[in-house]
């Protein structure tokens, strides 16, 4: 840890496990103003999937987040089971994207 870039290198990572749960927290809490913690949890199913099965299905495909945010607002079904998920038109665009986001990286 002699040399500086090392220094920054381990004073940002610092700095990201310290935000981390802030911003996890803030997704948590856009998710449930939004009524998504309706119908899912993080940990288990309920009406829908698990937002961490969610993540687990997505885990290796990098366009992910562009398929799902525009799920989270308009709505589809099939990918889990027979249950359609309703739109959402009170969430936007921006807040679909934070949304798909927050749950790929669960």
């Amino acid at each position: 840890m002699n040399h500086p870039s090392t220094w920054l290198m381990a004073a940002a990572f610092g700095t990201l496990l310290a935000v981390q749960p802030a911003f996890a927290a803030d997704e948590l809490k856009l998710a449930t103003s939004r009524n998504c913690m309706t119908c899912h949890t993080v940990e288990r199913r309920v009406v829908g999937p698990s937002y961490k099965s969610v993540a687990q299905k997505y885990r290796n495909d990098p366009t992910a987040v562009d398929k799902l945010t525009p799920l989270i607002r308009s709505g589809g079904s099939g990918s889990f089971g027979a249950v359609p998920m309703p739109a959402s038109p009170q969430v936007t665009d921006a807040e679909a994207r934070r949304l798909a986001v927050w749950i790929l990286g669960l």
